[in-house]
């Protein structure tokens, strides 16, 4: 359990809320029903063992943060999941009444391991992060988002058996997922990575092109090359230069890849932006 005030709240509760679900618990000395809930709550989180977190705020010395969360009457208890208030409840309540409360609130075992795998791949264990996704999988096999992620790191791993594995993984997606653009994006990409595996060089390639500049199939390859190197902005001058030479060249491959391009690089719209719209010129012609 800890105290927090304004100077500790954003670290304490929101920074806190994106690992786990937190308890923040209004409250204020003066207030009987405050000092009956308040053990309550200190039990439930001794027996959860750290599956959520136990903030207490005294509404009298940060009226602002009680004003935030529009406390009208303590105690108040309010569940704080990634950020954002995801539940609540005002007054004492049986230890039963918190616990189903909690229990609501938090992950599913096949969330755990899945949301275990971002920080161990950052960290270098792609073994594990993969053993923590395929967990997931076992635990929930509907968890399209856990599918989503090992498909993902499956081609960023980069071995023949992982492209493999993950192209098994991806159709393994319920039906309303298999055309999401995610599921597009990762089909593009392991696509891109299968083909990059037995490619020469980007300069082989490059001066296959100042050789024949309209040798679309070579300027395929090499965009597909950078794509699997995440290098987005020369693969999209590769396919757009597809496009503006033979919009039907490999069944309007230049521009369905731009378009999964687009997807990969969304968080970049310096990037996206002019090329959707040297695209959508393209296309006018």
């Amino acid at each position: 359990m800890i105290e927090a005030s304004e100077r500790n709240f954003q670290v304490d509760v929101l920074d806190a809320s994106r690992d786990q679900p937190v308890l923040v618990d209004f409250w204020a000395p003066w207030c009987a029903p405050c000092r009956a809930l308040g053990p309550v709550l200190e039990k439930v989180e001794a027996d959860y063992d750290g599956r959520f977190k136990l903030v207490k705020i005294n509404s009298d010395e940060n009226p602002e943060l009680a004003a935030q969360f529009n406390v009208r009457g303590i105690p108040a208890v309010f569940a704080v999941v990634d950020g954002k208030v995801a539940a609540s409840f005002v007054g004492a309540q049986p230890e039963s009444a918190v616990r189903a409360f909690v229990d609501q609130l938090l992950p599913h075992p096949s969330e755990i391991e899945r949301r275990k795998a971002p920080q161990l791949a950052a960290g270098g264990d792609c073994a594990g992060a993969l053993a923590a996704l395929r967990a997931a999988l076992v635990l929930a096999p509907a968890n399209d988002e856990a599918r989503f992620d090992l498909a993902e790191l499956l081609i960023d791993c980069g071995t023949p058996e992982g492209w493999q594995e993950a192209a098994d993984t991806l159709a393994g997606l319920s039906r309303p997922n298999q055309n999401v653009p995610r599921a597009a994006t990762l089909r593009t990409r392991l696509d891109s990575a299968k083909r990059a595996g037995g490619l020469p060089t980007a300069e082989a390639l490059h001066a296959r092109i100042a050789a024949d500049p309209g040798d679309l199939a070579t300027r395929l390859d090499l965009a597909n090359l950078y794509i699997a190197r995440r290098e987005y902005a020369p693969a999209l001058a590769q396919l757009l230069a597809i496009v503006e030479r033979d919009r039907a060249f490999g069944d309007d491959v230049g521009r369905k890849t731009m378009l999964a391009v687009f997807e990969m690089a969304a968080g970049d719209p310096a990037l996206v932006g002019p090329y959707r719209r040297k695209l959508a010129a393209a296309l006018n012609r």
